[in-house]
């Protein structure tokens, strides 16, 4: 493992990434989206606070639980400014995704139910397809055709 001597306060995007094993197109990504930040050197240099590893850790344990990034950048806007995130931010947050992932787990449970279903029969209809209409949510209201041309309708200000 990488080790930081003590007496270093700034990182440099090569030591950032290869301390949190994040790419280092992940965190110019991360820092576009406003996730983490840096200062510029007089040489336009990014160099990233220490406490910057323990935000970048933060964010890839969330997305590794399909945590979306702007939830994620949402969760991040209301710690202070500069504070890292610490383990009772870590156990606010994930109380408040776990409604949100057991949706997901349902209905990647329901994918996996039908998976073999839809590929045996081949369909994909949209009137009666588990997958393409889960909860045949298009059958309540019209066909598929006549959605787009409900939709064409609309939209030519008829």
């Amino acid at each position: 493992m990488h080790r930081i001597p003590e007496k270093i306060h700034e990182l440099t995007v090569g030591q950032l990434s290869a301390r949190s094993g994040a790419a280092v197109s992940a965190l110019h990504f991360y820092e576009s989206k406003g996730l983490i930040s840096s200062r510029r050197t007089s040489g336009n240099q990014r160099r990233y606070t220490r406490d910057t590893l323990r935000r970048v850790a933060f964010i890839r344990a969330a997305q590794r639980v399909g945590i979306p990034l702007l939830t994620i950048r949402e969760a991040l806007a209301e710690l202070p400014e500069e504070r890292t995130p610490t383990r009772d931010d870590w156990a606010r947050l994930s109380e408040a995704w776990r409604s949100e992932l057991d949706e997901r787990i349902r209905q990647l449970n329901r994918l996996r139910d039908h998976l073999t279903d839809c590929i045996g029969c081949g369909c994909l209809s949209l009137e009666g397809c588990v997958l393409s209409n889960p909860d045949d949510i298009f059958g309540e209201r019209l066909t598929g055709s006549r959605l787009m041309a409900e939709s064409r309708r609309k939209g030519s200000g008829d």
